[in-house]
């Protein structure tokens, strides 16, 4: 599998579903791009999304966040959105249900895509500024407390650090 210096989203906009597919590492480092382009399918009309794990080499809590964001958004949206889960293993699959993800997306434990045709590189962006990212993270994880109120205990300590660091970055 890649390591995280080569991670790489890969997606087909023009699919419905629209497939993204992870190589490497999801992280806080790469989750700014995956963010802005859910928020702009969804924008665009979009409502049904596959994301295939199989050469994800691990997820961090943000990139977690941002997939809870927008799992929560297609649910705001009419009609009613999805996103499916496919070709995770072991570890990545117990982040997904220790996070309550589970209950926002489908977990299919058997399919993963097996065609990339017209899959292209989601351009990863700038790197966000120390304010923009700390606005991501925290954003990021107040969506898992809204996907699953027990997962407050678990990043109340994180939220607050991230609340204190915007609110200074801002001053």
């Amino acid at each position: 599998m890649p390591d995280s210096s080569d991670s790489i989203f890969l997606v087909d906009a023009y699919s419905d579903p629209v497939l993204v597919k992870i190589r490497g590492r999801a992280s806080f480092a790469n989750s700014g791009s995956i963010r802005d382009f859910m928020s702009a399918e969804i924008k665009e009309g979009k409502r049904r999304f596959v994301f295939d794990f199989q050469e994800c080499s691990g997820m961090d809590s943000t990139f977690l966040g941002v997939l809870a964001g927008s799992a929560l958004s297609l649910r705001k949206q009419a009609p009613r959105g999805s996103l499916v889960f496919c070709g995770l293993e072991t570890r990545n699959l117990e982040l997904i249900r220790n996070l309550g993800l589970h209950r926002l997306a489908i977990v299919d434990e058997g399919e993963t895509l097996s065609k990339e045709k017209n899959l292209s590189a989601l351009d990863q962006g700038d790197k966000l500024g120390a304010l923009e990212g700390a606005k991501l993270c925290l954003k990021a994880h107040e969506n898992l407390v809204k996907a699953d109120r027990s997962n407050g205990r678990k990043f109340e300590d994180v939220i607050e650090v991230l609340k204190n660091r915007v609110s200074q970055k801002k001053a």
